[in-house]
């Protein structure tokens, strides 16, 4: 269960850095200033108000160090908790703890990454693993591979499905302005497109590309005075599984059955609560897991909820309604963005896809290869 009572803190101010392909002018930390200046205009606070910092990045080793030094900021309070996409849910949640104790009172979340314009190689090294390595992996795509295969062989789940997520977030991201792709994906597409790692497809696997985010966090008394209406945090989950995938007990079950049901009891709600999620979307296998568990079908039975348009506008869970990292913007580590969309949601500021009904939204984050998975739940003031 979440350590800070429910609702004790609010997200009061996001945005994203520019997106796609920013080199080589930019750094990874330009883009973690960029959008701290953003999400500052869009809450209407100043950089003098912000005395926590919180970031990560594969590229930048000290990155809370780095940004308060380029922002010229002295925090009180910094976490540079790095688990892969996920960590910035556990930055929340470690944000939303040091507020409700006094340690810091408005907490700058902050991501960067320049790996398209720098080469993936360069800006995200895969850790050398001695067991693993005889068997020349392309990694982490043939660790989601052997996840997806493994999904196919016990629970029947088929390629028609799983170039299904794929389909559904390009659907999303076709209504989203500051979505990478523009084009219309269909099955046939999805699962004709070049292999990468059997059985996943390129069109299966997420974008590379440059970009970053900012969440500004507060308690939920000074969110009354920002500028937008306050997204509060309702509950948080941190787990992990293993870190290397030949160590995963079961390549069908991640560690989402543990911070999902902590967030849940935290929030005191359930999946059938949630109005829209935001699930880690790094390979199309990766939403069918976390659709499972996290309680939104039983096991096994991811694929079928996915099927026909299942996550896509209109059908049964709205999924990545921003287009997800297979779509929309994937910069190496993807958690940030992931809840920014979510508080949007909530604030009914997306548009063409937003949601009807808006009051609970969920975030999971996923880091390494399936190794650490992180859940955050929101909720607008009406849920309190």
């Amino acid at each position: 269960m979440s350590a800070f009572a429910r609702g004790a803190a609010a997200v009061v101010g996001v945005a994203e850095s520019d997106l796609g392909i920013v080199g080589p002018a930019m750094s990874p930390v330009d883009l973690m200033a960029q959008a701290t200046i953003r999400a500052l205009e869009d809450c209407g606070l100043a950089l003098s108000d912000i005395d926590g910092v919180f970031a990560a990045s594969a590229q930048v080793r000290f990155a809370p160090m780095m940004l308060a030094e380029y922002l010229g900021l002295n925090p009180r309070y910094i976490d540079g908790t790095q688990i892969g996409g996920s960590s910035f849910m556990s930055h929340l949640a470690h944000a939303v703890a040091a507020i409700e104790r006094g340690l810091c009172s408005v907490a700058l979340i902050a991501y960067g990454s320049t790996q398209r314009s720098v080469s993936r190689a360069m800006a995200s090294p895969t850790d050398f693993n001695p067991y693993e390595a005889p068997f020349r992996p392309l990694m982490p795509a043939s660790a989601y591979a052997l996840a997806a295969a493994r999904h196919m062989h016990q629970y029947g789940t088929t390629r028609e499905q799983l170039a299904d997520v794929a389909v559904a977030a390009r659907q999303w991201a076709l209504l989203n302005p500051v979505a990478w792709e523009k084009t219309p994906l269909t099955r046939a597409e999805v699962l004709s497109a070049r292999m990468v790692s059997d059985p996943l497809t390129v069109r299966d696997c997420c974008l590379v590309l440059d970009g970053g985010g900012a969440m500004i966090v507060t308690s939920a008394a000074r969110a009354q005075d920002c500028r937008r209406m306050p997204v509060h945090v309702l509950g948080t989950g941190e787990a992990i599984g293993h870190g290397s995938i030949s160590g995963m007990a079961d390549l069908t079950a991640t560690a989402a059955r543990v911070s999902g049901p902590r967030a849940f009891a935290a929030a005191g709600l359930g999946p059938s609560d949630v109005d829209v999620a935001l699930l880690y979307d790094a390979f199309t296998i990766t939403p069918i897991l976390f659709l499972e568990d996290l309680g939104f079908c039983a096991k096994g039975e991811g694929g079928p909820f996915v099927q026909d348009g299942g996550i896509a506008p209109g059908g049964r869970l709205a999924v990545n309604t921003n287009g997800g990292g297979l779509s929309y913007c994937h910069p190496g580590m993807y958690g940030l963005l992931a809840m920014i969309e979510c508080i949007r949601q909530l604030r009914g500021e997306c548009g063409a896809r937003q949601v009807t009904k808006h009051d609970i939204a969920l975030a999971h984050g996923n880091g390494g290869v399936l190794s650490s998975q992180c859940t955050a739940i929101f909720g607008t003031p009406a849920t309190l």
